[in-house]
């Protein structure tokens, strides 16, 4: 009697983090990504807009997907033609261009929907509205920073100390974590990971706002802070979303984080604080 083959043995699993996170994925998606941003700021500034307007298409197309699992159908078109128009405008016209553009969107949401039937009209209106605003009119800001005259300097700020937010607090929350901010949210958030990200916040934004902009140390540490509280904010506020909505990642397309918009959430509230930041305390004459 002839022996079967064996049967062959199953590949076996990636390994994810006690956080949860497949790290060989997650760390190679970060790196590319990382390098898209970094390329597009180095080359041109004015490519970044590309970088940036695809990015939120990306992230408002998984909202208006996950709306619908509250049967919410929010006008995505003239949603992402307004981002467009936010983006341009934010860049040429400043605080007011982004405004102006962002009520424009609106009423062409409204619009677009209204012009159909009107049964759920008002919440399919409030649902445009969102991805309307959450992300574009947020990222704007980092539109503001970049049209600044030192804007990549500025870019760089923001983006290494909002990094650094991700970085120390996944780092001190899965080695330290055992006390949960929010745990009915986000149970892997914790105190001790909140404390990880301060410090690391702190400890970037010192170094760049001196070294990128030659503004005093103290300014750093504000920013820091300020990345951190509004970083866990980002997190805290995604997470509740998806609870809301019922799923785990807002989509599946990079492997290791989720979706456009699971990299985004603690990004789109973090830059309007390094802007405000910035604009009332690195412009004032010392």
């Amino acid at each position: 009697m002839t022996t079967p083959p064996a049967a062959a043995l199953p590949d076996p699993p990636a390994p994810v983090s006690r956080a949860g996170r497949d790290l060989k994925s997650a760390v190679g998606v970060g790196v590319v990504l990382g390098a898209i941003i970094i390329t597009s700021l180095l080359v041109r500034k004015e490519s970044f807009l590309v970088v940036v307007a695809l990015a939120v298409a990306i992230g408002m197309w998984e909202l208006h997907v996950a709306l619908r699992n509250v049967a919410v159908r929010a006008p995505l078109v003239p949603a992402v033609a307004g981002m467009v128009g936010m983006t341009w405008a934010a860049y040429v016209h400043g605080p007011a261009g982004l405004v102006t553009a962002w009520v424009v969107t609106c009423a062409a949401v409204v619009l677009w929907r209204g012009s159909g039937r009107l049964d759920g009209a008002a919440r399919d209106v409030l649902g445009g509205i969102f991805i309307a605003t959450y992300p574009p009119l947020l990222v704007g800001f980092a539109i503001l920073l970049l049209a600044a005259p030192d804007g990549v300097d500025r870019m760089f700020v923001f983006l290494i100390t909002a990094v650094c937010s991700d970085v120390g607090g996944y780092a001190a929350g899965v080695w330290l974590g055992k006390h949960p901010i929010a745990p009915t949210i986000s149970p892997k958030k914790s105190w001790e990971g909140f404390a990880g990200s301060v410090i690391l916040c702190v400890i970037a934004g010192s170094v760049t706002v001196h070294l990128f902009l030659g503004h005093p140390w103290w300014i750093g540490v504000a920013l820091g802070v300020a990345v951190a509280v509004a970083a866990t904010i980002g997190d805290l506020s995604e997470s509740l979303i998806k609870r809301d909505l019922d799923i785990k990642d807002m989509s599946s397309i990079l492997p290791g984080h989720g979706g456009i918009m699971d990299r985004l959430d603690s990004l789109i509230v973090v830059v309007p604080i390094v802007w405000a930041v910035l604009t009332l305390l690195a412009e004032r004459p010392l």
